[in-house]
């Protein structure tokens, strides 16, 4: 679990219930990492609802177990629910599960409870019951969201009775569509409002032209893996842009980890509303922010690891493209405030996209966290992937972008931060440079033979010009037998050089 000052409560916005779509309201705490199936106590929304965010938290909302209120962390990353404390009236099926976190776990009976959730009511819901700790506090927990091939209650029950809560709602409730689309806010943003949404089979007023843009297809991961299937979608092979506008998937040829991609250009990439620091292989988090001035990669145990330090007044600009549509990514997530000072006290932010190596055998190469989410209205339809039903057809995801007016997101980060200007260009034209040097060189020395050669040709013929004027040769008589003809053959034949050049070295020989 994170540090406690970084807890952030919240206004918990009142809820109201439709009939075939649902609204919630949710709020804002600190997060942790996990791992198996999902990677952290994350958060998301059911419904629409209003939230906060600051820094490195998690969107959480009110649920009822046997008629007791939970405030639970809504997460797209996992599948299963469990709060802390005891539910009224619940029955315990006699089984337990563990979930484990990169740090700490949760473990404890499986129980079943009646559920109210967003408006519907699922009987007999199976859940982990999690002693109090100090860790964590009675009437707190999380609810997935995520495929139900993860859930480790599924596995431990055994049949239908055990899965996810929202396979559950679709199973039950036919007439909802079965997907779910969520808008997270940001709350230091001068010119938006604070709010997040989420909503499970309608869409938010005002963002209805989601379904116009691409359907990204859900990755599916092989048999042997589903434990580690997520709402997984492809990056594309050019969907990379750095501070420079640099096309970083080409420059520094970077391929997927993921052994079953056929493209490798195009990485795999989770999205992950309760992961507040999205992960990317380390090249990419350098190639964003090692040019920006007063920038450190340091290591940072309430972070779970390296990331990289940066002034707070730094204004870093980069992109990300899916099915061909760019999604800009605001300055004030992608060089983000955590409230954390440097060794020397002194206030510094970091850089939201945080380094880490997938592995091999790895399923994924990034996870899109909060930062990156909080920049696009997302809709996932979970397909045939809800067990029990009979939509046959693949699941999707569709993303709008969100931060698409470049000068107010300036004007933003003017606002809250104010601003040292650098300059990406010149960082990064030193970087092609550097990394093309033996390139440069070569040619440097091919063209400078090629100029004394020049040289030196011109100085032969203006000698023998002179020779020509001071010297005039005597004619050879037209009467007189021809010479001998000039064999060039026999010449170099003899050893001698008529004829001969010699070929230059290239400049991409090894020396170079």
């Amino acid at each position: 679990m994170k540090s406690s000052s970084f807890a952030i409560p919240l206004l918990l916005l009142s809820a109201c219930d439709l009939t075939l779509a649902s609204r919630l309201g949710f709020y804002a705490r600190p997060r942790s990492k996990q791992l198996n199936g999902a990677f952290a106590r994350r958060a998301s929304i059911v419904g629409n609802t209003s939230v906060s965010n600051v820094g490195d938290v998690e969107y959480l909302t009110d649920i009822t177990l046997g008629g007791k209120k939970f405030s639970v962390q809504i997460d797209t990353g996992s599948s299963d629910l469990w709060v802390v404390g005891d539910a009224p009236n619940a029955k315990d099926t006699g089984k337990s599960a563990k979930v484990t976190y990169a740090v700490g776990e949760v473990q404890g009976a499986i129980k079943t409870a009646e559920l109210g959730f967003a408006g519907y009511t699922v009987d007999n819901q199976a859940y982990i019951s999690v002693p109090a700790d100090s860790q964590n506090k009675d009437g707190s927990g999380l609810i997935g969201l995520g495929p139900n091939y993860g859930s480790q209650v599924s596995d431990a029950v055994g049949d239908s009775s055990g899965d996810a809560v929202l396979d559950r709602i679709f199973q039950q409730n036919t007439s909802t569509p079965n997907y779910i689309t969520f808008l997270l806010g940001r709350n230091d943003d001068p010119t938006d409002p604070p709010t997040g949404d989420l909503t499970v089979g309608e869409l938010m007023t005002g963002y209805e032209n989601i379904t116009s843009q691409p359907k990204l297809p859900v990755s599916v991961v092989s048999s042997s893996e589903t434990v580690n299937q997520h709402w997984q979608v492809l990056l594309d092979a050019n969907g990379i842009v750095g501070p420079a506008g640099n096309d970083v998937i080409s420059e520094l040829n970077i391929e997927s980890a993921v052994g079953s991609t056929g493209n490798k250009k195009q990485l795999t990439v989770v999205l992950d509303t309760g992961y507040s620091l999205p992960q990317v292989p380390a090249s990419v988090a350098q190639a964003f922010y090692k040019d920006v001035p007063g920038a450190q990669l340091v290591t940072r145990s309430e972070l779970s690891g390296q990331v990289w330090q940066l002034p707070c007044d730094k204004e870093v600009n980069i992109t990300f493209k899916f099915g061909g549509v760019s999604y800009p990514v605001h300055p004030l997530d992608a060089n983000i405030d955590l409230n954390l000072t440097d060794s020397s006290g002194n206030h510094v932010c970091f850089g939201a996209f945080q380094p880490f190596n997938p592995g091999n055998g790895a399923t994924y190469d990034a996870i899109f966290g909060m930062a990156f989410l909080r920049n696009a209205y997302t809709y996932i339809n979970f397909g045939d992937f809800v067990e029990g039903t009979k939509t046959t057809a693949d699941p999707y995801v569709q993303m709008l972008p969100l931060t698409t007016d470049s000068a107010e997101s300036h004007s933003d980060f003017l606002k809250v931060r104010g601003n040292s200007p650098w300059t990406p260009e010149d960082a990064s034209i030193g970087d092609r440079i550097k990394s093309h040097l033996p390139l440069v060189i070569g040619l440097s020395v091919a063209a400078g033979v090629l100029l004394l050669a020049g040289i030196a040709g011109l100085c032969y013929r203006s000698r023998k010009s002179r020779r020509t004027t001071f010297f005039r040769p005597t004619y050879q008589p037209l009467h007189e037998p021809a010479p001998e003809a000039y064999n060039l053959n026999a010449v170099q034949n003899q050893g001698g050089h008529a004829g001969y050049h010699p070929a230059y070295s290239n400049p991409w020989d090894s020396r170079y």
